[in-house]
């Protein structure tokens, strides 16, 4: 998934070839390949880390970070900001700054799926109060040190490697 543009002919392409949500959002369901967003929450010197429920599709109860399918057509950032607001009630006056890593791919045989990976850093001004949504049941603050005390989504750690060699 090299640039921006290339990602949104691909949502694009996605949108039109695949069967959509009530709402026109992408369903990826039973789809292959998967483009989604990971976004690692920094203030000072941890990130955020959240434990999915029982209602998500996948990976319950491992613990992951912000994240998000790209099922709109849309820029990263866009679904990202959208991302942050729903699952942990983050907005924009909480944040100091963003850097967007290089995508990488993820072939989960598992269950079938090759995730396309956005990195996103998202560092905050301040540590806001949290607010989860179904898709989580708890969070921890955590130094990128204590992430191999997780039981982790994979590839997590790699992301967060990206990010924060940016």
């Amino acid at each position: 998934m090299g640039t921006e543009e290339e990602l949104l002919a691909l949502l694009q392409s996605n949108k039109e070839n695949l069967p959509s949500f009530p709402d026109g959002r992408i369903n990826y369901h039973d789809v292959r390949k998967t483009p989604v967003v990971t976004i690692f929450i920094k203030f000072e010197s941890e990130i955020l880390l959240l434990q999915r429920s029982e209602k998500v599709q996948q990976y319950r109860g491992k613990w992951n970070t912000v994240a998000g399918h790209l099922d709109e057509v849309k820029p990263v950032w866009e679904k990202a900001a959208e991302e942050l607001s729903e699952e942990v009630g983050i907005t924009s006056e909480h944040i100091s700054s963003v850097k967007m890593g290089v995508p990488f791919t993820f072939v989960d045989e598992s269950i079938n799926k090759e995730w396309f990976i956005h990195p996103v850093l998202v560092v905050l001004k301040n540590k806001p109060d949290i607010t989860l949504d179904w898709e989580h049941t708890q969070f921890v603050w955590i130094t990128p040190g204590e992430l191999a005390g997780y039981d982790i989504v994979p590839k997590v750690d790699v992301g967060l490697d990206h990010v924060l060699s940016l």
